[in-house]
């Protein structure tokens, strides 16, 4: 098993780091540079054609990718403590979490740092940068919505750190670096914030 991984600001290999660290599970890595290009050589693209990280390398010489996929895979192996929820309606509001933040905060926040970030002019064919920057207030909207639904809760579920807090970590850490801070007026996800970033595992 060989875990392909990325240093941040790269938000997806984070969050499987993060998993692994709530799990207190070690495996072999790997470290791709996406500033130097390597997950876009030829090493790295047999490995994972999309040339994105992470990727995790099984012993059968399979391949999984997508972060939460791979997260999934070890919470099979090793099902304590639950990360991706317990019993059907837990489970089923910890998958609702999750896709939100990927469908209604990460989606606009990657045209905004496609279109609009110095580093990804280097490698995309075309900035269109009023469309990037037109994703900017999507962006905060939605971590608005997010300050709404922490209101009286600790994690995003109600009940315990998931999965679904480890996305959103990583998306608001990342969301900073592109230049989209948490709004003002947001104290329930600044507080959320606050708590995820003090687990030892947010340094991962």
């Amino acid at each position: 098993m060989l875990f392909y991984d990325s240093a941040m600001p790269a938000p997806n290999p984070r969050r499987v780091r993060i998993f692994l660290a709530e799990k207190g599970i070690r495996v072999p890595m790997a470290q791709v540079s996406i500033p130097a290009g390597e997950h876009k050589g030829d090493a790295y693209l047999a490995v994972n054609p999309l040339g994105q990280t992470p990727a995790l390398a099984l012993d059968d010489q399979s391949v999984l990718t997508e972060s939460v996929a791979i997260c999934r895979y070890f919470e099979a192996l090793h099902p304590d403590p639950p990360l991706f929820g317990f019993g059907a309606q837990n489970i089923a509001a910890v998958d609702m979490w999750t896709r939100r933040i990927e469908l209604r905060l990460m989606t606009p926040l990657a045209m905004v740092w496609v279109h609009t970030h110095p580093y990804t002019a280097r490698v995309v064919a075309h900035q269109y940068k009023d469309f990037g920057e037109s994703q900017r207030p999507r962006v905060v909207a939605a971590m608005r919505e997010f300050d709404a639904a922490l209101d009286h809760r600790n994690w995003l579920d109600g009940e315990r750190y998931t999965i679904a807090d480890i996305v959103l970590l990583t998306t608001i850490d990342f969301a900073a670096f592109v230049g989209v801070p948490m709004p003002d007026g947001a104290p329930h996800l600044k507080a959320w914030h606050d708590r995820a970033t003090a687990r030892p595992s947010a340094q991962s």
